[in-house]
């Protein structure tokens, strides 16, 4: 009998959503938002993500892949419920399963040999018919089979009407039932196959939800029907509401893939963006809440439902994602931002001074490299290697200038913002220039680049001393 509520209306199971990667290589972006919206959807209804790791390919799954899944997951901040499962381990539920759908007449052994089924394609070829199993061993006696011949276990799919499911981003979707086969569920050697060990999985894992991109559609029109025999055969087995989210593509419209750029979570983190960033790109690639372009995490578990996703594949824009990291650069916190920085600078960096020159250093950078480039010069020991472009903005006259500018620094008191301009401005104004001009060469001599934070952040975040010296060991040359 069912629950129900306070209100005497039926009690709502409670949501239970999967994240469910292959171990294959890297953890996809794709596959990292469909992650997150499954996460995000069980978060916001007060339900459960779980996660399970699909190994079943042994030649392909390895270790390391499982843990820069794990670890992807853990820097975009999307905690799992439960232990995680892993597919490998579950073999011997799965052959249950095709077990009691063979004994309860669901199933049947297909003793078709490997180069009956290659004659049976070529035939079907040659007639211009679609290319699937006929069902030959459907009906068929099992003894009519040589003793001991090796045999697979295949599911006997309905021969008419259609296949139906009410999908909650594509809407209702359907397939006449002529167009599934009647696929294998357990190989010839005993091991089960995907399309069989996913539903298992997921109905043992109690899914309400099963959020995947839409590239798994036409699996779901075969998976659904080892729901539908099992339901006759043991309790629990349920129809989850299926949501089958487009694909992201690259900017030209076409399937994202290498030569858009970065496809893993870890380059992403490499390439300096912030988990955040990530987080706040990927929710907003394919679900949208008015014109909001920036969430909080708290927001995103509040506001997002899988209705707001669109049925349209969304686009992938770079250029989009590091103006967002940009923006939570700046508003990150100066001590955070530090020591991420340090670590792509060096072991002995100063964390306290770096974080001091951080809210000068963020103003313009997009990433953490940028980030990282842009504070060198902070650590960089004379004397200074000087950019092409920087080299040439010291020639005789500036150098000349540099000297007369270091006798008059020497002497100053007060080695502040305000004092620093003060004094520059005075220079310039005897010089009859502009403050660029001097400003520029005093920035090459500093910093041996052309770009840097404002010229006096840079002479009060190195000091007078340092300051004097570089200033004076590029005079002199």
């Amino acid at each position: 009998m069912a629950s129900s509520s306070g209100d005497g209306s039926p009690a709502q199971a409670p949501v239970v959503t999967r994240f469910a990667p292959s171990p294959t290589g890297f953890l996809h972006i794709g596959n990292a938002r469909t992650g997150l919206f499954s996460w995000l959807y069980a978060r916001h209804h007060g339900g459960k993500a779980l996660l399970r790791i699909e190994d079943t390919d042994k030649k392909r799954s390895t270790q390391e892949a499982i843990e820069v899944i794990l670890d992807g997951l853990d820097w975009l901040g999307l905690d799992f419920d439960d232990d995680t499962v892993f597919q490998s381990q579950r073999a011997d539920r799965h052959a249950e399963v095709a077990r009691k759908l063979l004994e309860a007449g669901k199933a049947y052994k297909c003793f078709a040999t490997p180069e009956e089924l290659v004659q049976m394609r070529e035939d079907q070829r040659a007639a211009k018919q679609p290319m699937r199993y006929d069902g030959r061993w459907r009906d068929r006696d099992p003894g009519d089979a040589p003793q001991g011949a090796p045999y697979t276990v295949r599911i006997k799919t309905p021969e008419s009407g259609e296949t139906v499911i009410e999908d909650a981003v594509q809407g209702r979707v359907k397939v006449d039932n002529r167009e599934i086969d009647d696929f294998i569920l357990l190989r010839a050697d005993g091991t089960p196959t995907y399309m069989l060990a996913v539903v298992v999985d997921d109905m043992d894992m109690g899914c309400t939800h099963i959020i995947r991109g839409d590239d798994h559609l036409n699996n779901a029109f075969r998976q659904v029907q080892v729901i539908r025999a099992m339901q006759d055969v043991e309790e629990g087995w349920t129809e989850p509401t299926y949501a089958h989210v487009p694909l992201i593509h690259g900017n030209d419209g076409a399937k994202l893939s290498k030569r858009h750029g970065a496809l893993g979570v870890r380059d992403y983190r490499e390439m300096g963006i912030l988990p955040e960033a990530l987080f706040n790109y990927l929710l907003r690639l394919g679900w949208g809440h008015g014109d909001q372009e920036e969430f909080s995490r708290a927001e995103a578990i509040s506001l997002f439902d899988i209705a707001g996703v669109n049925k349209g594949p969304s686009r992938f824009d770079m250029k989009k994602l590091l103006n967002m990291n940009g923006t939570y650069i700046r508003e990150a916190d100066d001590a955070r931002l530090a020591r991420l920085v340090a670590d792509r600078i060096g072991p002995d960096t100063d964390i306290a001074l770096l974080t001091e020159a951080m809210p000068v250093l963020k103003t313009r950078a997009r990433d953490l490299n940028e980030l990282a480039d842009g504070a060198t010069f902070l650590f960089t020991r004379r004397p200074l290697e000087l950019t092409e472009k920087a080299q040439a903005l010291l020639d005789d006259e500036a150098r000349g200038r540099l000297a007369t500018l270091a006798e008059r620094l020497q002497s100053e008191t007060d080695w502040t913002l305000e004092a620093l301009e003060a004094s520059l401005k005075a220079y310039a104004e005897e010089l009859g220039l502009g403050l660029g001009k001097l400003a520029q060469p005093l920035r090459a001599a500093l910093t041996g680049q052309t770009t840097s934070p404002g010229i006096f952040d840079v002479l009060v975040l190195l000091g007078k001393e340092e300051s004097l010296a570089r200033i004076k060991a590029q005079a002199s040359t």
